[in-house]
């Protein structure tokens, strides 16, 4: 029998969502990087499960990277879940459970608003193989005498960041360090490494390379991370438009509660159908 699934994307961030809701869906690394391979499968940034919650949460939404790897936290596909959860409920507020916590999702005319929690920022959390100060990390791009990038800062918004703050995000080469970065040492559950650039007060322009996805159009929980790690430098306000490839998200750190509020639409490309042999390929 084949599977039903949502072709969704959140500012060109896109995403394969399946409903495990009533009926359990075999799934795995490699079924979920078959799914998402742009060649032989569907072709997705992440392959996205949605199933019945533990408690009083409307989902449980599980996560797969391009590369089958699974993460605990994605601020675009929370916006594309809540506005299916919205649209079968005819309501305008959702609850969401992910292994990075319980997120809540409300909408206001074609915008999706995900309270993404706190933001962390101690070495452990992040988490880093060594003690440092997270607003300059001991990380260098380039010749060691005349290094092209210096001193990132980290955040760990339900997964880890590495942030480069630069003058201009097109003047380097993403896709040759990205991978380095992604993978360095300091990093032992790897990271999401972004370029952003201050271009007024309020206003960031935002690159980013994905840990297991590689450059992305937008990548929701970087522009999350991005907002509190310009605070922290004093190189933003609170509240700021993130501008990445795909276009702009609304994000706020909020005072009252420390949590992160993140803004943007949502878009179904189409619906279709996945073979059922394709579910018998689990490893």
């Amino acid at each position: 029998m084949s599977v039903s699934f949502k072709k969704m994307n959140g500012l060109g961030n896109d995403f394969v969502v399946l409903d495990a809701r009533t009926k359990a869906i075999p799934m795995s690394g490699a079924i979920a990087a078959s799914i998402a391979d742009r060649n032989i499968g569907v072709g997705c940034d992440q392959v996205i499960i949605m199933e019945k919650a533990p408690g009083p949460a409307d989902v449980f939404m599980r996560i797969y990277n391009q590369d089958g790897g699974e993460v605990a936290a994605c601020g675009n596909a929370t916006r594309c879940v809540a506005r299916v959860l919205m649209d079968e409920k005819g309501c305008s507020a959702v609850t969401i459970l992910t292994n990075a916590g319980l997120m809540a999702g409300t909408r206001a005319r074609d915008s999706i608003t995900i309270d993404m929690g706190a933001p962390k920022f101690g070495w452990q959390e992040i988490p880093l193989t060594e003690r440092m100060d997270t607003r300059l990390l001991d990380i260098r791009i380039g010749p060691i005498d005349a290094p092209v990038l210096i001193g990132p800062s980290a955040v760990n918004v339900g997964n880890p960041h590495c942030i480069f703050f630069v003058e201009d995000v097109a003047r380097y080469a993403l896709d040759k360090f990205g991978p380095l970065i992604e993978n360095h040492p300091l990093f032992p559950e790897q990271a999401n490494v972004s370029l952003a650039e201050i271009t007024a007060p309020g206003a960031i322009r935002l690159r980013v390379w994905e840990r297991g996805v590689g450059l992305t159009k937008a990548c929701g929980t970087a522009a999350c991370a991005v907002v509190p790690a310009a605070v922290r430098k004093g190189l933003s306000p609170r509240k700021a438009i993130v501008t990445l490839n795909g276009g702009p998200l609304e994000i706020e750190w909020a005072e009252h509660n420390d949590h992160i509020y993140m803004t943007g639409p949502t878009t179904l490309d189409y619906e279709g159908t996945l073979d059922a042999a394709l579910f018998e390929r689990r490893p």
